[in-house]
């Protein structure tokens, strides 16, 4: 792919296209990486940090989702464009512009947090199933990483990138959800556009995780790898910076892609923080550490269907999450170590690849077995994502401007500033989850 010049390639960019590129079909078309990203977001841990965050604060914890969306695009934007414009990932890119033991430390903390968070997303599949139809939790999430692996390895890339698109439908069971039980609109909006900082360890604590939670390591690594992905599988496209006449077209389906993606996942944190804040809250229940926990919780307050669609939410988005967190650290440890890498890649020519991510899903799931407690284990991967993070997001402000990784297209001086500000906040998030 990097042999290849712009010159040989005929670019699907013409005007015309351009003109009709943001079409609402076109738009459904295009959404993707960003969309999965967003989405996978919202997984099980999400979930329970969500659910927590709102039965304990009420209200007065929805601002932060309008808070966190800018922070969250910007990062996303920017790693969605170091792929696509490099034509490498950020592991790749580690690797090649800067150091080697910089690349394997970085991706060495990621993974450990992935493979953590993979076991306490299995969990809750498991237990919300139990929920559900009854029966052992264990085999259910030993049934549930063999069918993820097994969608990984064998299926083909396109079909399974089309999977999990549809699979990003089922996050709207928390919107139905919040439209079944009587909530206090206005007092959510207001509480929404308006900070209410309660100036506790606790309330801090909780803004800390949900920045962790939603700007994390992972999504960083799997959405640029992604972008490298849909190189590979479009031979008409290479790298924006051997292709400039592809610059415009690609950049605005990036924006478009991120900004949707980030906006659907803020929008179900969003509702899953204020179904947890008008039921389990308003009622005292003020002690959540489980997305089955919030589940059960919810049933004497809002029905069996609002139990269900909530129990169903959990395993849908344990589907598309443990995928995404396999993947990307497959991805990064990939590039870090310079094998062949890919989803559209047979299992006899990746298998490296497709190892790790047989690795971290069973490994994830091994910890469901140890006597290791998953929610204080999910505790030490906030903090170590936390702190990966930071060094993750110097480290693209870097690249994103550094003309030898990006070529003219580096990024602009206000998304520079973003995403600065969005280092920073982190930065300071990881100190106070640190302290804490």
């Amino acid at each position: 792919m990097d042999n290849i010049s712009s010159s040989n390639v005929q670019t699907p960019n013409t005007p015309e296209k351009e003109k009709s590129a943001f079409s609402i079909t076109s738009i459904l078309k295009k959404l993707g990486p960003g969309l999965i990203t967003g989405a996978s977001d919202d997984d099980p841990s999400g979930i329970a940090t969500y659910s927590q965050v709102g039965a304990q604060f009420g209200l007065s914890i929805l601002w932060t989702s309008l808070f966190s969306y800018p922070l969250m695009v910007t990062i996303q934007e920017i790693s969605a464009r170091i792929g696509r414009v490099s034509g490498r990932g950020i592991a790749g890119n580690i690797r090649h512009h800067y150091s080697l033991f910089l690349s394997f430390l970085v991706v060495g903390l990621m993974v450990i947090a992935n493979v953590i968070n993979i076991g306490a997303d299995i969990a809750a599949m498991g237990s919300s199933l139990k929920l559900l139809i009854g029966g052992p939790a264990l085999l259910y999430s030993v049934l549930f990483s063999v069918f993820s692996v097994y969608l990984q390895v064998f299926v083909p890339y396109r079909t399974y990138v089309n999977y999990l698109k549809w699979l990003t439908l089922v996050l709207l069971s928390y919107i139905i959800t919040a439209f079944m039980i009587n909530l206090p609109w206005p007092q959510a909006f207001l509480s929404t556009i308006k900070p209410s900082i309660i100036f506790k360890p606790e309330y801090l604590t909780s803004i800390t995780a949900i920045l962790g939670t939603t700007i994390s390591p992972y999504l960083f690594f799997w959405q640029s790898s992604q972008e490298v992905e849909e190189l590979k599988i479009n031979p008409e496209e290479i790298p924006v910076k051997k292709a400039p006449e592809q610059a415009g077209y690609q950049i605005k389906r990036i924006k478009v892609d991120t900004y949707i993606g980030m906006a659907f996942s803020n929008l179900i944190a969003f509702f899953i923080m204020l179904v947890a804040a008008t039921t389990l809250h308003t009622h005292g229940m003020m002690d959540i550490n489980t997305a089955a926990e919030a589940a059960e919780a919810l049933r004497p307050f809002g029905g069996k269907l609002t139990f269900l669609l909530f129990s169903l939410g959990i395993v849908g988005t344990g589907l598309l999450s443990i995928p995404v967190l396999a993947g990307s650290a497959a991805y990064a440890v990939g590039e870090a170590f310079h094998w062949k890498i890919g989803l559209n890649r047979k299992p006899n020519k990746a298998m490296n690849f497709y190892g790790i991510i047989t690795a971290a899903t069973f490994l994830g799931l091994a910890l469901d077995f140890s006597p290791i407690n998953p929610i204080k284990a999910l505790y030490w991967a906030a903090i170590i994502n936390g702190i990966a993070a930071v060094p993750i997001m110097i480290i693209m402000m870097l690249m994103s401007s550094n003309k030898k990784v990006m070529g003219e297209f580096t990024i602009s001086r206000s998304l520079k500033i973003m995403g600065w500000i969005s280092t920073i906040v982190m930065l300071l998030a990881a100190l106070g989850l640190i302290i804490s």
